[in-house]
Order: C-alpha cells, then structure tokens, then sequence
C-alpha cells in the first residue's frame, strides 16, 4: 500500500499532495498527470489542490520549490560538516529524499521553461557550497571556483537527464538505493580523487588554455 494512503499517515493535506504529485511528475510527467489523479494517490479532494496551490502550474512550482530545498539542506549540510563529513551517512540520508532525483530527471527530459529557473538555483547553491567546502578544508581551492564549480553541476545534471543509460551502461541506479550507485561511486570518485591527465598532459592543457586567453 502506498504511503500517502495508509491510516497511520500523519502527514499534512498540503504534504500528502506534494509528495503524490513529486510522484506522478517524475513518472508520467506533468502534462501526462491530472490533478483527479494526485488527489486520488494523496486521499484528497481535487478541491483542496486547487485552494493550496491554484492550479497544476502551482502545483509544479510547489514541488519544484520542495526539491531544491531537499537538494539544498543535503548541500549545506554536507558543507558544514566539512573535514567531519560521514560519507556513508551522507549517502544514506539520499534516502530521505529518494524522489528528488527521478522528478529531475523528468524534469530536465522535458526541458520546460520552468526548468530554467531551477537549474539556475542549483547553480547559485552549488557555487555557494563548493566555496564553503573551499573555506572549511573539504575541497581544494580552484583558481576558477565558479567554473569548476557549475562544471560539475553540469556533469552531475547530465548523468541524472541520461539515468537510463547510466544503468544501461554501468548497471548503476542514480534515482534508486544508495547501494545501486556502486559503480558510477567508483568511477567519480577516481576523476574526482586521483585525477585523469598525467603531469605531462596536464601541463600541456594548461598552456593551450593560457595560449587561447592571449588570442582572445
């Protein structure tokens, strides 16, 4: 039986609605979803939709909304720990907010306008905390913080948007248990740890870089 239907639910109308349509979205998207529907998954009335978020469009900002919070407080709190950080909780505490990265996903599949505004969020946040893991020893300093910093955001989005063949190719679930994210784990974690150029190589980008600023 699903969650939002359960007697021992103590969870609030509002809360109930926007979980069961944070589901529906990241699973039928929002023009393949009704409002009849969500009601029905959250054990509302369709009216009570309408007098806390107006309509579908509300709804959808709503749970947008609701995604970059959880997205943010794992960011900050990940930052504040800092040199402390448990990374096994960290993974565990994904969990907690399991929808989050299916209803991206969706999300950024359909590219709608309002998928704009949220990745510019994320963006803003994301350079805010990689600065603050900067200043509290958890990253090393960058000479190009803000560009490293939305890179990886990029290549982060991107993974979410291409999930099916992230399992496809790696047997990896990026929007499913911690477990399942073993082999992207370790392939990120040798680009983001061990690093990919040699010495050599390295220094050879480096100067093709300096060299097309000069042209520029």
């Amino acid at each position: 039986m699903d969650a939002a239907s359960t007697p021992a639910d103590d969870r609030t109308g509002r809360e109930r609605i926007l979980d069961a349509a944070i589901r529906r979205f990241a699973d039928q998207g929002v023009d393949g979803t009704s409002l009849r529907t969500i009601a029905a998954d959250a054990g509302v009335s369709q009216a009570l939709i309408v007098h806390h978020f107006g309509s579908k469009e509300g709804l959808r900002e709503a749970c947008d909304t609701h995604i970059l919070g959880a997205i943010r407080a794992q960011m900050r709190q990940a930052a504040a720990e800092g040199r402390d950080l448990d990374v096994l909780e960290t993974f565990r505490r994904r969990q907690e907010h399991a929808a989050a990265l299916p209803y991206l996903a969706r999300s950024l599949a359909e590219g709608a306008p309002s998928v704009v505004a949220l990745v510019d969020e994320l963006a803003d946040e994301t350079v805010r905390a990689m600065a603050d893991g900067v200043e509290n020893g958890t990253y090393v300093p960058s000479e190009h913080p803000r560009e490293r910093a939305l890179v990886l955001l990029i290549w982060s989005l991107g993974a979410i948007a291409l999930h099916d063949h992230v399992r496809r190719l790696l047997g990896a679930d990026l929007t499913g248990d911690p477990a399942g994210l073993l082999p992207y784990l370790r392939g990120a974690t040798d680009l983001l740890t061990d690093g990919l150029f040699s010495e050599a190589l390295r220094d050879r980008v480096r100067d093709a870089i300096t060299q097309l600023e000069q042209e520029r």
